[in-house]
């Protein structure tokens, strides 16, 4: 590992009171008290006559600023994201949790929604927040806004050392693969999850857009295949469910990353097998590849019962921190002179 992605704090380990990808990954999000840090909204209107609301916590003057992404049907108010907001108010850093397409509390005006490989999304969110941070500048993304973080630091290549250093965790980082998890077995209880609020928000768009898409294929929809098939694809420029997750995976494009970047997946997280998550010669070397045996999806509880969620913002920060502290000296010369899609990992 070169010095860009110097090491975070130690690695991750499960209480042993919490057994399990599954309760580890529904007990943070369900039953450990996540904090209610102030946030403060702004409304954005999008160049496409639609609106983005960002829900922010300030820190000091000049003091770092990071975006989070949140995940499928997540915001503001998910166990993650507010664990995010308390830990950079207690540093006194700023903090910004855009929300994708209807995701905020209001149904969003265009016939759209959000999806896993949103790069130009992330793109203008980033630029804008980028012209306003007095100091550095990290962006973060978690599962689905983790996968679309990492497919936006991929595709933009140079363009995207705008932020000093990023963070995915818990990103379906091969969709196919994550899609087929998600339909089998005890699974199929989070993609029930899913479609129960991704339906009723289906209805209204049809109800906007009259016409949209099959309102009975919809109806039928039992799983993500079905419903990507249906929504997803068609409403943003994909030929179907297969071509979708294919192309916005963001494993196709990790070589290609030049800012130093933490990707964070536990080995036993249900939503995306360990035997698919990518070896370290198919990323790039400013990537560091974190697989802790235990964590869940977006969990890594920690602490004795009722268990505590302030790892993974620790281990986050530091690493963002950490990465940016030891490139500013190097002018960044590690990620640099990488060749375009280097499969190497340092």
């Amino acid at each position: 590992m070169n010095d860009a992605a110097s090491a975070p704090p130690p690695g991750y380990r499960a209480p042993f009171w919490l057994p399990g990808g599954h309760l580890q990954t529904i007990a943070p999000a369900l039953w450990m008290g996540a904090p209610a840090p102030r946030l403060r909204r702004e409304r954005w209107e999008a160049p496409d006559g639609d609106f983005v609301d960002v829900d922010f916590t300030d820190g000091a003057p000049g003091s770092p600023l990071l975006v989070l992404f949140h995940g499928l049907e997540g915001s503001s108010n998910s166990h993650y994201a507010r664990a995010f907001m308390a830990a950079l108010a207690a540093r006194g850093w700023s903090g910004a949790v855009p929300h994708f397409r209807g995701c905020s509390g209001e149904a969003n005006r265009a016939p759209r929604f959000y999806h896993s490989g949103d790069a130009a999304e992330i793109d203008w969110i980033v630029r804008r927040l980028r012209a306003r941070a007095g100091g550095r500048f990290y962006a973060a993304g978690v599962s689905l806004g983790g996968n679309a973080l990492l497919r936006w630091l991929g595709e933009s290549r140079h363009g995207a050392e705008i932020v000093d250093a990023a963070c995915a965790v818990s990103a379906p980082l091969d969709l196919a693969q994550g899609g087929a998890a998600l339909g089998a077995g005890f699974n199929r209880v989070y993609t029930r999850m899913f479609l129960r609020t991704l339906v009723p928000k289906c209805l209204a768009k049809l109800a906007q857009f009259p016409g949209l898409f099959d309102r009975a294929a919809l109806l039928a929809a039992r799983d993500l295949y079905a419903f990507d098939n249906v929504v997803t694809a068609p409403l943003h420029g994909y030929r179907d469910t297969d071509d979708y997750w294919h192309r916005a995976s963001a494993r196709h494009v990790l070589g290609d990353i030049t800012v130093p970047t933490l990707v964070l997946n536990a080995r036993n997280d249900p939503f995306l097998p360990a035997r698919h998550l990518p070896p370290p010669h198919a990323v790039a070397p400013c990537v560091r590849l974190e697989y802790p045996a235990r964590g869940g999806h977006v969990g890594f509880a920690g602490g004795p019962p009722p268990g505590r969620i302030d790892w993974l913002p620790r281990h986050v920060l530091a690493f963002l921190d950490g990465a940016a502290a030891s490139r500013a000296p190097r002018a960044r010369a590690p990620c640099e002179t990488a060749p375009q899609g280097s499969a190497r990992h340092g």
